[in-house]
């Protein structure tokens, strides 16, 4: 194991990424951890086909002209009194906040593709077999993400728009860090927390019913990736060294600042206002005050699907925040809010719907049993 990996469990033992020969070790194979068994094994109740419309048809049709997919308070530039008024008085207001659902759902796709990648790489490095076989899972099931928000948003609008740099260099810094702790707690907890807060809150929010049964499909899938950066975290973070504690608590705090200040970004929507006849700089001076609102920011991140609220409840529920960090996250929600509302993760109730849904079709001539999202 490399230096650096802050590996504690044997179960998250790891190899380089080019040594296969240890892979083959005879002993290897009678030392598999039954710790991941009951995620491997639940698979089978939330197993979905985004390639077969009986789990979901993305036929369904929406009038992308005129109906909004997202409601006003849900896009942050209708914010600004000289945006709204323009788009009412063109009447491209629908159109608009559809272009601006477009930038949510191709972030959404490039993180899912980044899960993919993460996932396989794990298969690359996880020693222990139940850890690998579950990476394994995962993968095949980040694919079907990919799959699944590929084809919704052909079907909405065509293509997809470019990854945002901040995303772009999170996902490559994780998948190509040959710490496991940063694979781990990029992935499962960053990335992973950010994913959930965002298809609760398109659950919540979108009026798409074609958009709100993809996002129940994929929670049904992510609350089970979540469980296991958890099990992580449970076998891990107790047994680290202070120094090793300050390193992950500082590294996933840098990680989530940088997320906070530039992951909606709206440098990069710059030439979406011009198409819309808006001046950008204008639309980018109302934005940045919205943003930078300290006010306003604390606000938002009371609402409980909100996505940088979800991740500070994940890292909190992980134990990555601790007095020596409680401060910083303190500046954004109420810690002590966040506390007495327990472990429970915002989207476990409507992933817990939607498996019983996908039980329906996969088991619907045998009882199936119901399955636990905390299962480990």
């Amino acid at each position: 194991m490399a230096d650096g990996n802050i590996t504690k469990d044997i179960l998250y033992d790891a190899v380089a990424p080019d040594d296969f020969e240890s892979m083959l070790e005879l002993d290897r194979y009678n030392a598999r951890s039954t710790a991941f068994d009951k995620i491997i094994s639940a698979t089978h109740d939330h197993f979905w086909d985004p390639l077969d419309p009986k789990y979901i048809d993305f036929s369904a049709p929406w009038d992308m002209e005129n109906d909004a997919l997202l409601p006003d308070d849900q896009v942050v530039s209708l914010g600004v009194p000289y945006v709204l008024e323009h788009l009412e008085k063109t009447g491209q207001k629908a159109k608009f906040i559809n272009e601006m659902a477009l930038w949510q759902f191709s972030s959404i796709l490039h993180g899912e593709q980044g899960a993919l990648n993460l996932s396989a790489s794990l298969c690359h490095v996880l020693k222990d077999q139940g850890a690998q076989e579950y990476a394994a899972n995962q993968t095949r099931e980040e694919a079907r993400h990919v799959t699944a928000f590929a084809k919704y948003i052909k079907a909405r609008w065509g293509r997809p728009r470019p990854c945002g740099v901040v995303l772009q260099q999170l996902l490559v810094d994780i998948i190509s860090a040959p710490e496991v702790y940063k694979k781990i707690i990029g992935m499962q907890m960053l990335v992973e927390g950010l994913a959930m807060g965002a298809f609760a809150t398109g659950f919540q929010f979108n009026r798409d019913p074609l958009a709100r049964k993809l996002f129940q499909l994929v929670m049904t899938d992510e609350a089970f990736h979540h469980k296991f950066g958890k099990i992580w975290a449970d076998r891990t973070i107790p047994r680290m060294s202070q120094e090793e504690r300050n390193t992950v608590e500082d590294w996933a705090a840098h990680c989530f600042q940088s997320l906070l200040f530039n992951l909606g970004s709206p440098i990069q929507q710059a030439q979406v206002y011009r198409d819309f006849g808006l001046d950008p700089d204008k639309v980018l001076e109302g934005v940045r005050e919205i943003i930078q609102n300290d006010e306003a920011r604390r606000e938002r991140l009371k609402s409980q699907t909100n996505i940088f609220r979800v991740l500070i409840k994940t890292l909190h529920n992980a134990g990555l925040i601790t007095e020596r960090t409680r401060a910083f996250y303190a500046t954004y929600v109420d810690m002590d809010e966040l506390k007495a509302e327990g472990d429970k993760m915002v989207g476990d109730d409507i992933a817990e719907e939607g498996i019983k849904y996908l039980q329906e079709i996969n088991f619907k001539d045998r009882n199936a049993k119901p399955v636990s999202i905390a299962a480990e």
